[in-house]
């Protein structure tokens, strides 16, 4: 026998492999956060989709029926789609003007900040620190007639909406845009900060104009932060009523204006839950579509 032979027979059976053990560590883990999804995001979206479907000619002293009444939709979209086309157009305005604001704020912290830096992102969080209503009343008082903001406008000679800001669409997409930046610099700074400072050198070795390094080296190397800062200043401006209720008047009213109205005043919840999940909808394909026309694989 060949000493091959004599090797397989003194070995005998290969050993069988013993399979790992499924672990259940991980999803204990995942659980506390997936029972707080389910108590308040997926119970109360199934109670809002319900209420939606009540029946509309009932009222909060005799109590809603459910009739399944899919009209609410229809009827509450063309009632109030200038409304849905005010808050896109309104969140589209203020998230073009929070990344022209915010990447250049975001590439100077994060490139040339140096020992700056932790100061600097304090102070771009520094208005988390006050309520939102008083940032935003704020803001009404900056802009007020006698304030001075219109004082310098008017000393300049720059022409003003009926001759104020306050109360205008201006004045709307400033609160907004204030309020949502912080959300816009962060995601972009956490990507900037990223950045190999080597790659653009690199670019600039091989005869690269600034503008050339910008759109062919840092622009797609921080698509995540602007995918990520687009997405977390659009979705909460879409659905905001605060500044448009503090800083407009009717005629800027978006559609989160109608939806607190008609919960909290004019008592219609069939309507108000029919809007508040049309908003949901469209909000999640605008995302969708942005998201696969934009996303971070094609530029990583």
């Amino acid at each position: 026998m060949s000493a091959l032979g004599q090797l397989g027979a003194g070995t005998g059976p290969a050993p069988e492999l013993h399979k790992p053990r499924k672990s259940w560590l991980p999803y204990l883990l995942l659980l506390p956060g997936g029972l707080w999804l389910v108590v308040f995001f997926a119970v109360p979206a199934i109670q809002l989709f319900a209420t939606s479907l009540y029946d509309p000619s009932g009222s909060l002293e005799n109590g809603y029926v459910m009739t399944w009444h899919f009209a609410n939709y229809s009827d509450a979209v063309q009632e109030y789609l200038p409304h849905f086309g005010r808050s896109i157009g309104y969140a589209a305005i203020t998230t073009a003007i929070s990344l022209l604001v915010g990447y250049p704020l975001a590439y100077a912290i994060a490139v040339k900040g140096g020992r700056w830096k932790n100061v600097l992102l304090i102070c771009v969080i520094a208005p988390f620190f006050t309520s939102f209503l008083i940032r935003t009343l704020a803001w009404k008082v900056i802009l007020s007639d006698g304030g001075w903001v219109v004082s310098t406008l008017n000393w300049l000679h720059v022409p003003l909406p009926d001759g104020r800001l306050l109360a205008t669409t201006p004045a709307v997409i400033a609160g907004l845009v204030y309020n949502f930046l912080p959300f816009m610099v962060l995601p972009l700074y956490a990507s900037l900060e990223k950045l190999d400072p080597r790659l653009v050198e690199a670019a600039g070795d091989l005869y690269a104009r600034p503008v050339a390094r910008f759109t062919r080296v840092i622009l797609p190397l921080s698509m995540p932060g602007v995918v990520a800062g687009t997405l977390l200043t659009f979705i909460p401006a879409a659905g905001d009523y605060i500044n448009a209720q503090l800083l407009g008047t009717n005629r800027q009213y978006m559609i989160g204006n109608v939806i607190q109205s008609k919960f909290l005043r004019v008592g219609d919840y069939p309507a108000a839950a029919a809007l508040s999940f049309t908003l949901m909808a469209a909000i999640l394909v605008l995302v969708f579509v942005y998201v696969r026309r934009a996303g971070t694989d094609e530029v990583l």
